[in-house]
């Protein structure tokens, strides 16, 4: 299908309402602030507004009101704390909250009430982070929740039909495995992975359980 203007590495992309995927960010020698659009219908790949800030190892998440939220990340120098919202109907981003704690190569999960929840990732030091985050799309802030029991970046978090969230994985050879509780915004151990890894994938299953597979370390 059609190539994309700019090549990157470790971008985000995210499928909008429209059906179009929104590719932000990344690496091509630097970190990159520009964006693009897929056509699924076209094949085409055009531009769209560029960030207010370079970004790689970020995440994007898209929320109930169709918007995109991208946060955190990293600029080859230095672990990011800031954020900002993509609008589908101008192209363009704006500013919002900023995290309490810069982090990149973290997870960020759309829960049931609409609030993202944003979990562990690495440090400008390049140390493991346990902390974690709430972003409320409504009033555009961030608050701090339950802190995991284990450190942990490239990991997966997992929304389960129950509401809660499952992280498994991460770098430092990690086998261990968490659930986060929205209602009580707390962590818990769960039961190990077999394989430690990192990089890896999850996703949800229809039995309601969370399958993984990538690398091991």
């Amino acid at each position: 299908t059609g190539g994309r203007a700019t090549g990157r590495s470790l971008y985000t992309a995210t499928v909008l309402p429209s059906a179009k995927v929104l590719v932000a960010g990344g690496y091509n020698g630097p970190a990159l602030s520009s964006t693009e659009l897929y056509d699924a219908a076209s094949g085409n790949w055009t531009a769209t507004g560029s960030m207010g800030t370079e970004r790689g190892q970020h995440t994007a998440t898209l929320l109930p009101s169709g918007k995109a939220l991208v946060a955190g990340g990293f600029d080859l120098s230095d672990a990011l704390r800031g954020a900002e919202l993509y609008d589908p109907v101008t192209g363009t981003w704006t500013a919002t909250g900023s995290m309490g704690t810069a982090r990149y190569d973290h997870t960020a999960t759309l829960l049931p009430n609409g609030q993202v929840l944003v979990a562990a990732g690495t440090d400008s030091d390049f140390h493991p982070l346990g902390s974690a985050e709430l972003y409320d799309p409504a009033s555009g802030t961030w608050t701090a929740t339950g802190s995991m029991v284990a450190a942990r970046g490239r990991h997966t978090a997992t929304l389960l039909p129950n509401g809660k969230v499952l992280v498994a994985g991460g770098y430092n050879g990690l086998s261990s495995a968490g659930l986060y509780e929205p209602a009580s915004e707390t962590w818990r151990a769960t039961c190990r992975v077999a394989t430690c890894r990192y990089g890896h994938t999850a996703r949800g299953t229809t039995s309601g359980r969370a399958r993984g597979d990538g690398r091991r370390r």
